[in-house]
């Protein structure tokens, strides 16, 4: 029987241990999509106890905790940061195949240099000796430490971007922390402060937003700035993927109306508008070779008796299909040379395989896999969602052309999971290898172990 989590922790063979070892766990980290404070880094927050640290927004532990019958004030609420602690300590034991598990030790083991197994009987102990380490453990150290190389917080276009210009300036700092776009408030015009947004972005900008001109030179004068700031990808949270076919050139007066007030837009209205903006900011982020993130497939806040804010837990996934009007944008950009370098990530792993043969069609231009099908992201950031999103790329495209891992995650403890990420790679591969599914060539199977763990994203990314 193997011990729990020991050094060969979910690799099953000798030639997945020797990728691992000797390749994937040797490559720095480079954290292309994710949501920590570019503040907290800027100030090298320290924590009071690992409560702050561990628990503060993670809504994968609090789901957890949730579904263990805790009281929500020792969930998201004002609980103190003990008691929140222990509650979940009370959850994690009930827990196991569920990616947390595995996570939560990861983080003891690998920044509090704690073995013990985290339960009710333990909370104490491991609660004592994880803040006496914790003062040792500021955000910059744990960064340093999880040998990141390079991370992209999620912004706003609107921001000012002072903490990234402090954190740029701090020369003592080798981590590159850079922006990256996110313009969602722009995007969904059917949102009640959707007119107030595009005022803040304006004036952001300094040009005035009252029409679909003003509102593209304004994005593109804030892409502009971020790029200044090292930013090389935007982010896309969509609830679906828009398009309504060739009609772009009714979104500026659907844009008026919407500004007008009155009679909100229909259905139909705001995808024309989603679609046309898309397309521009497409054209926008090709001529400055930024990759184009799209995330889509959630179902946000759906428990709207407890949705009080967002982000806190109360998401799930969605069924809605997508993969024509996938293709349609993506065949859009391209047939006039403007499709930049994109990943489509969809929360539904029923997508995997339409996602992986509808890449196929967008390669080539010079990019290594130009358009990328994403890494199993959120409900699917688990060992067999990880496995089934590999296999779908493998099986239908390209594997060694991936670009491999990111945390999206607002915990600065997160970088273990590029470590879970890579052990799962390299068993996979080495299994293929042991089978007689592919050569057992250590060197091949190495550099392509290293390639996803860092260098595909080095170049494709280019910070």
């Amino acid at each position: 029987m193997r011990a729990f989590m020991d050094g060969d922790f979910l690799l099953t063979n000798e030639t997945a241990k020797t990728l691992y070892h000797e390749h994937a766990a040797q490559m720095p980290v480079i954290d292309y999509h994710c949501h920590v404070s570019p503040e907290e880094i800027a100030n090298d927050r320290r924590y009071d106890n690992i409560a702050q640290a561990w628990l503060s927004g993670d809504h994968y532990k609090w789901r957890l905790m949730r579904a263990n019958g805790e009281d929500e004030r020792y969930v998201s609420g004002g609980g103190s940061d003990h008691d929140k602690f222990m509650a979940f300590a009370r959850a994690l034991p009930k827990a196991p195949g569920n990616p947390v598990y595995h996570w939560t030790h990861l983080e003891l083991r690998r920044y509090f240099d704690c073995e013990l197994t985290l339960s009710p009987e333990t909370a104490e102990e491991i609660w004592r000796h994880c803040n006496q380490k914790i003062g040792e453990l500021t955000v910059r150290q744990i960064i340093t430490r999880s040998r990141v190389e390079a991370l992209a917080t999620t912004d706003d276009p609107a921001d000012s971007l002072e903490w990234h210009k402090a954190i740029a300036e701090d020369r003592s700092f080798a981590t590159k922390v850079v922006p990256a776009f996110r313009p969602d408030r722009a995007v969904n015009i059917e949102k009640p402060d959707f007119a107030e947004y595009l005022s803040k972005l304006g004036g952001a900008a300094g040009i005035p937003v009252t029409d679909m001109d003003g509102l593209l030179a304004a994005l593109e004068n804030r892409v502009n700035y971020f790029d200044s700031l090292g930013c090389r990808a935007s982010d896309h949270g969509l609830d679906y993927i828009p398009y309504a076919g060739d009609e772009e050139q009714k979104a500026p007066g659907l844009l008026r109306k919407a500004l007008a007030g009155g009679q909100p837009l229909d259905e139909d209205e705001v995808e024309v508008y989603k679609t046309a903006l898309l397309l521009a900011l497409g054209r926008i982020y090709a001529k400055r070779g930024w990759v184009m993130q799209l995330h889509y497939g959630a179902q946000r806040n759906i428990n709207t008796a407890m949705s009080v804010r967002p982000d806190i837990g109360y998401d799930a996934i969605s069924s809605r299909e997508c993969s024509q009007n996938t293709a349609a944008l993506l065949d859009a950009l391209e047939r006039t040379g403007e499709l930049p370098k994109t990943i489509l990530y969809s929360l539904n792993p029923n997508d995997d395989a339409a996602l992986a043969s509808i890449c196929g069609c967008f390669m080539g231009g010079g990019a290594l896999c130009k358009v990328q099908h994403g890494g199993a992201w959120w409900f699917n950031d688990t060992k067999p969602g990880m496995e089934a999103q590999l296999i779908s790329l493998a099986s239908r495209g390209m594997l060694g052309g991936f670009v491999g891992m990111l945390t999206d995650s607002r915990s600065f403890l997160s970088y273990t999971r590029h470590e879970y990420f890579r052990r799962i790679l390299c068993n996979l591969l080495g299994t293929w290898a042991e089978s007689g599914e592919y050569p057992r060539d250590i060197p091949v199977l190495g550099a392509m172990a290293r390639d996803i763990s860092y260098h595909n994203t080095a170049g494709y990314f280019r910070f």
